[in-house]
């Protein structure tokens, strides 16, 4: 039986790295995006929690900030898990059987 993560304990990881990183060092998201080489607006939707965090994105975090990019993206999948399990009775599929 897999254990169940209370969603409670599911951080955005968007911000998360709002709150921990970027606001700590006082760089703006402006600033930060030109770094980055990414539009303002799609690092503002990620760090504003409109946005899921993908794989480049947190290699470039990892690279500016030194926070691992697995751990950001582990939070990102529990986060997302979390979210569907909100809604899991919605989901209607049976036990796959196999064909005797």
């Amino acid at each position: 039986m897999a254990l169940k993560m209370h969603a409670s304990l599911a951080v955005n990881v968007g911000g998360w790295l709002k709150t921990e990183i970027v606001e700590p060092v006082g760089v703006s998201v402006t600033a930060l995006a030109e770094h980055f080489g990414v539009s303002r607006q799609a690092l503002s939707a990620l760090l504003n929690g409109n946005a899921s965090l993908s794989a480049d994105m947190a290699i470039r975090f990892e690279k500016a900030f030194g926070v691992a990019a697995d751990t950001l993206l582990r939070m990102q999948t529990a986060y997302d898990l979390a979210q569907a399990r909100e809604h899991e009775s919605q989901i209607k599929v049976e036990k796959f059987a196999k064909a005797a």
